[in-house]
């Protein structure tokens, strides 16, 4: 049995310094990174969007996706299963911090000590690529989501002008959970296709978020047969000048163009150059010890899909101290991770060709993941999501997210 679960790692800057939030459970008396469960029929970032407000009283946007954990827990009835939790960086948008759900602590905490609070191993995984990206200068990105039009009447039955097509019970269905999904990016900007169906893809999001739909005739079918690639081009281009998070909603023919242009992008190689000359790759972690990521297993412990569970964890409880500065044991809950499987970004959440060899890479993977899409088409109400770093000629696609039904 798997259990699927979403999170976050907020992040914000205090004095120029790195800060993340962790949370603390008192009933298991550990800290972690929030996240839980998804509800029936709930999308991942839905979900780490949900939980994240539901435990730290946080608004936040979802960033890049940092790397998935997989581990072995005790469901209700005390069945072994296997907990699926995808994570993404948060850049904290609002929210009055107020705790709500089985939380009583929200710490903000600088890197280094967030290792040492940090009570299970696998958790380090994610601080370690949240601060490589932040060591390469791509940690604050911006989404531009390319949605697919959800399913509409067929042509055959309809018999009037084909722009006029609206979509039909499924596809409607589809929109408003769209909706959802460019809520958890924060998308502030919807430009889209005239078309009745590309419009009620995105009008429950629109009038959710109170923005007005922006059309672009270049985005329709009819304009792309007419007047060609040039337009969306430059369409694309522009919005990359700006760097808001954007949706642009169009049709399977107009969809190979605007992707190319993003592989445009992907294309790019990041840049490589760390804010204190230490190569992420190897070596030393920021904590001064070994990095991060793994670490041995710890004596028998499982975690609940409600908290954890000691089944002969060696060793007494570790002190902490008022100001919650004591290092903690780091716990492990079982077999490491495996890649999403929508996801196309590196392990670490950046770009590393000097660790890949060119092969394994965020811009590798995000091409290949664009390349994909374009060329065997992305499903109807699909949405994709390229998380850029920097506009216009500095931009780059750091990492490709692929939300189907």
């Amino acid at each position: 049995m798997t259990i699927p679960a979403a999170g976050t790692v907020p992040w914000r800057r205090r004095d120029g310094a790195l800060e993340v939030a962790l949370v603390h459970r008192p009933k298991y008396d550990d800290w972690s990174w929030s996240k839980g469960k998804l509800d029936p029929a709930e999308e991942f970032p839905v979900a780490a969007v949900r939980e994240t407000f539901e435990e730290t009283g946080l608004r936040v946007r979802l960033g890049a996706p940092l790397p998935e954990t997989a581990y072995r827990v005790l469901d209700r009835d005390g069945a072994p299963a296997t907990k699926q939790v995808r994570y993404w960086a948060a850049a904290v948008t609002g929210g009055a911090g107020r705790l709500v759900n089985e939380i009583d602590e929200v710490a903000w905490l600088d890197v280094g000590r967030a290792h040492d609070r940090l009570d299970y191993a696998h958790d380090r995984d994610q601080l370690r690529a949240l601060l490589r990206a932040d060591q390469t200068g791509h940690l604050d990105t911006w989404p531009l989501a390319i949605v697919r039009h959800a399913r509409a009447i067929g042509r055959s039955s309809w018999k009037r002008a084909d722009h006029k097509r609206p979509l039909d019970q499924a596809g409607l269905a589809r929109a408003e959970v769209v909706a959802g999904i460019l809520h958890a990016y924060g998308i502030l900007e919807i430009l889209t296709s005239p078309s009745r169906r590309c419009l009620q893809t995105v009008a429950p999001y629109a009038a959710a978020a109170g923005i007005d739909a922006q059309t672009r005739r270049a985005l329709s079918e009819e304009g792309f047969a007419r007047k060609g690639k040039r337009p969306v081009e430059r369409a694309i281009r522009t919005l990359v000048e700006f760097g808001s998070p954007v949706a642009v909603c169009s049709h399977g023919p107009v969809l190979p163009t605007i992707l190319g242009v993003l592989g445009e992008y992907a294309a790019r190689r990041p840049d490589r150059v760390r804010a204190n000359g230490s190569d992420p790759a190897g070596g030393p972690d920021q904590f001064g010890g070994p990095q991060m990521s793994g670490g041995p297993q710890q004596s028998g412990e499982f975690e609940q899909s409600g908290g954890s569970v000691q089944v002969g964890r060696s060793g007494g409880s570790e002190g902490r101290t008022a100001a919650g500065d004591s290092p903690r044991g780091a716990r492990s809950e079982g077999p490491g991770q495996s890649p999403p499987p929508d996801v196309s970004a590196p392990s670490d959440g950046v770009d590393d060709c000097s660790a890949c060899g060119g092969a394994d890479c965020g811009a590798h993977r995000a091409t290949e993941t664009l390349t994909e899409a374009a060329t065997r088409s992305m499903d109807k109400g699909e949405v994709l999501v390229a998380h850029l770093s920097g506009v216009g000629k500095r931009a780059v696609v750091v990492a490709v997210e692929r939300h189907r039904l």
